[in-house]
């Protein structure tokens, strides 16, 4: 039997990351509810691409110290403060920005009502939020996000393990750390405590490092990977002991027999999205796979419940969930003008060493979809600035159909690829050609955007038009 609500609401959302940004003035004639067990702000703010990027600042200052001897610089790293890192981050930034964005909801909104328990469908557009009260409303946005995978192989061992979630938060560096796991978070945070002096060992399954790059990028990325970090790929584990007098430490058996240990081990396989903790069957809302299954406008299964971001969306990006956002809300404002999601052009980026940027088709992908395809390869280190960096590991990777003369598929590695990648990720979004974009406007000589530049022009068509 379905609990009667104690109060009932034009709209509730379950979440504070993307989906608190939802709620802007054009609700404001509107009564909404929040539901929050974590902390205010979501993963992005608090535990994701906001506070990993600021340590990554820091590991690529201490980096840059630690190789100036290249540019005849001599210089040596005195020390790290590690703590005075965590406090530059958390005290100074990430956690008074969260707690303003909950005092913000909570004391100057006077038509939100913030419930801070755990939130469970228990009815049609009905959820127990944990608090004692049970709410009902004419819609609900689910944008609950995910949360960190860990493998039973973990567990089960009983062995203690860090993850994404508070590994940023240690008192003090380990002098080793174990990273299991080889995408995405693996390879930011083992560029992270290795360039600020902890012996990182990196372990997956796979046979390279963020797999699912495009093949050639992936390779030289783990070859750049292994002078930095062991890297030990191709062996699952088998076997997980706690050691040190803490049990903080772990020694790993893999199934060739070889074994690593560090003292301190992070967990990075991934993140599970938060759909199977909300009580979805109650409400109607169906799942696909591990997911929240919405359509094309951000609708479940069940009418008036919406869900947007790592809770639905197969994309566990920032950027990602809030263009959902922006999109569900037009929709909750305009049901007779919905507004689809737009997926076609999504770009991510990996803050390591090197960085890395991909937007469109892998070369496997576009030539598997029958594409003609042609593809350039340009290093770093055959443009000037390039030549000025040093740089042995950069490439730029473009993916174009010779038939229409647009990319498919653009994937760069090494310094500013994150920034790089967006002059193709416009052109690939409004549909200019290569030579379009190689040839229609200046490039700045002698900036680093030469390399994208020198990759346009290498990519054969047959009419080249340059």
């Amino acid at each position: 039997m379905t609990p009667s609500p104690t109060r009932h609401f034009d709209l509730v959302v379950i979440g504070t990351g993307s989906g608190n940004s939802l709620i802007d003035e054009s609700f404001a004639d509107k009564s909404v509810a929040i539901c929050e067990q974590g902390t205010f702000g979501g993963t992005c703010l608090n535990v994701g691409c906001i506070p990993t990027k600021m340590f990554v600042y820091a590991a690529d200052t201490a980096m840059a110290v630690r190789h100036s001897a290249a540019y005849g610089v001599d210089s040596t790293l005195d020390g790290v403060r590690w703590p005075d890192i965590v406090s530059r981050i958390f005290d100074r930034r990430i956690d008074p920005i969260a707690s303003s964005g909950e005092d913000y909801r909570r004391n100057r909104c006077d038509n939100v009502t913030v419930y801070d328990g755990h939130a469970t469908f228990v009815g049609e557009r009905t959820i127990d939020t944990g608090t004692g009260a049970v709410i009902s409303a004419d819609q609900v946005v689910i944008a609950a996000g995910a949360r960190p995978s860990v493998p039973e192989i973990v567990t089960d061992a009983g062995v203690a393990y860090y993850t994404s979630d508070d590994i940023m938060r240690l008192p003090e560096l380990p002098r080793s750390l174990v990273i299991q796991g080889s995408g995405f978070i693996a390879c930011e945070f083992a560029h992270v405590f290795s360039s600020l002096g902890v012996e990182v060992t990196v372990i997956g399954r796979s046979d390279v490092l963020l797999k699912h790059l495009d093949r050639e990028l992936a390779e030289r990325f783990t070859e750049a990977a292994r002078s930095r970090w062991d890297v030990r790929l191709g062996h699952p584990v088998t076997a997980m002991t706690a050691t040190g007098e803490d049990h903080r430490g772990v020694e790993i058996t893999f199934s060739d027999g070889t074994t690593c240990s560090g003292d301190a081990l992070l967990v990075a396989t991934g993140r599970t999205p938060n759909a199977d903790r909300l009580g979805l069957g109650a409400a109607g809302v169906e799942l696909d796979g591990d997911r929240v299954r919405v359509d094309e406008y951000g609708r479940t299964t069940a009418d008036g419940v919406w869900a947007l971001g790592d809770v639905s969306s197969p994309f566990q990006l920032k950027h990602v969930a809030n263009h959902e956002q922006r999109v569900v809300g037009h929709n909750l404002r305009h049901p007779d003008d919905l507004q689809p999601f737009h997926h076609s052009t999504v770009p991510y980026a990996v803050f390591s060493w090197p960085q890395v940027a991909s937007v469109g088709m892998t070369e496997a992908e576009a030539r598997e979809a029958g594409y003609d395809v042609t593809v350039k390869c340009q290093d770093y280190g055959d443009v000037a600035y390039g030549w000025a960096m040093e740089d042995s590991v950069g490439c730029c990777k473009l993916v174009a159909d010779r038939a229409t003369g647009l990319l498919l598929g653009a994937h760069l590695m090494g310094a500013h690829a994150p920034s790089l990648v967006q002059i193709l990720v416009q052109a690939m979004e409004f549909g200019q050609t290569v030579p379009q974009l190689a040839r229609g406007q200046y490039w700045i000589h002698p900036a680093l955007a030469e390399v994208v530049e020198n990759a346009l022009l290498g990519l054969d068509f047959p009419d080249r038009g340059f």
